[in-house]
């Protein structure tokens, strides 16, 4: 008999693809939608009933098995619950790393057992290498796609029997594949954004949630600029939306945001690319190794977004976390946003960002 392989399905392209390539190389190939987010959008529908019915279309066409399993209630409270916890402390959380933490490598994977999976799936842009009884997670092939970043949370006893079958591809490739064998989410717009706001504006989303008192828009030195709507809207770095416009003792340069402060309702900006929002050094809390190095300091490469270029650092193993020095300074480091390590191609883990610092 074939080797079971249930694949995540979210009924986008880049899943589609991921189990027909699966079903063409001999597998016995199950489809698995998870649905994580109960609401129904301002027209009445409920949106991921679009998803799962796209879903059904990829995989009646590939000829394959399919199960919807409601994994909303875990998603409430291991992610969502999470993100806005960490919003109303002023950082900024990315729950699609949570996302695969907490559900598509917890309840997901355990599901999937049930159904006598012999290997989990995704449609994750990565590598993972199997080598002298070790599991190691690795950048995609396309360097402008590769969501290894997202992973950074996953243990190495879980990348044992995962497989991620567009590693190697780009997506244009995966793009054509769907297109010579007429799959029917062949052109469908990859998603963006957050899952449960959607299309939705953020500060309408949020305030649902977070009640949001307006406050004072200070500078540095304490001199009120203007007023915000909530400091929980807001992001280190950002420039637009801020309401600020010019001012008679401006410079005429754009204004950033440069901190939140919580505890007194304020936010603190600067104007023009001010050096005070570029710092080397960052801390993290805690930290995921996936891959330990053998030395508790050794030199890798980092990134602290998504897409972000790889940085050279110099990374201190520390009692809680890490410490990471930069070669140059970055910009804007976000607190509760990841911090990832990278040995080469090989992913080491990340962990969550506590503060950003000189030294």
């Amino acid at each position: 008999m074939s080797e079971r392989v249930v694949v995540g399905m979210s009924g986008g392209v880049d899943s589609a693809v991921a189990a027909s390539l699966l079903k063409e190389q001999g597998f016995d190939v199950v489809g698995l939608y998870m649905s994580n987010w109960k609401e129904e959008d301002p027209d009445g529908a409920c949106t991921g009933e679009r998803d799962w019915a796209d879903v059904a279309r990829v995989c009646d066409r590939i000829g394959i098995p399919y199960y919807s399993v409601d994994f909303s209630a875990e998603y409430m409270e291991r992610v969502f619950r999470l993100f806005v916890e960490e919003y109303k402390k002023g950082r900024t959380p990315n729950p699609d790393v949570l996302c695969n933490r907490e559900v598509k490598f917890g309840p997901f994977v355990k599901f999937a057992r049930g159904l006598s999976a012999d290997y989990i799936a995704t449609g994750h842009y990565c590598n993972v290498r199997h080598e002298g009884g070790r599991h190691y997670l690795l950048r995609a092939a396309d360097e402008n796609k590769d969501q290894t970043y997202f992973l950074n949370q996953v243990r190495e006893a879980q990348l044992a029997d995962v497989l991620f079958p567009l590693g190697g591809l780009y997506k244009e490739d995966v793009r054509e594949y769907a297109r010579a064998y007429d799959i029917p989410v062949a052109e469908k717009k990859d998603s963006t954004g957050i899952c449960f706001i959607g299309e939705r504006k953020f500060r309408e989303f949020l305030s649902r949630y977070i009640p949001m008192k307006p406050g004072d828009i200070v500078t540095a030195d304490g001199r009120a600029v203007g007023r915000h709507d909530g400091v929980y809207y807001y992001t280190i770095g950002q420039r637009r939306g801020l309401g600020i416009g010019g001012s008679a003792e401006g410079n005429g340069k754009s204004w950033f945001v440069l901190d939140k402060d919580v505890e007194n309702n304020l936010l603190i900006v600067s104007q023009g690319e001010d050096a005070v929002l570029y710092k080397n050094a960052l801390e993290t809390e805690g930290f995921n190794f996936i891959t330990r190095p053998d030395e508790d300091e050794f030199e890798c490469e980092v990134r602290i977004r998504h897409r972000q270029p790889l940085q050279r650092a110099r990374v201190y193993i520390l009692k809680d976390g890490v410490r990471i020095v930069f070669e140059k300074k970055q910009r804007a480091i976000a607190p509760g946003q990841y911090a990832v390590c990278y040995l080469e191609d090989v992913c080491l883990g990340g962990g969550v960002i506590s503060r950003a610092f000189d030294v």
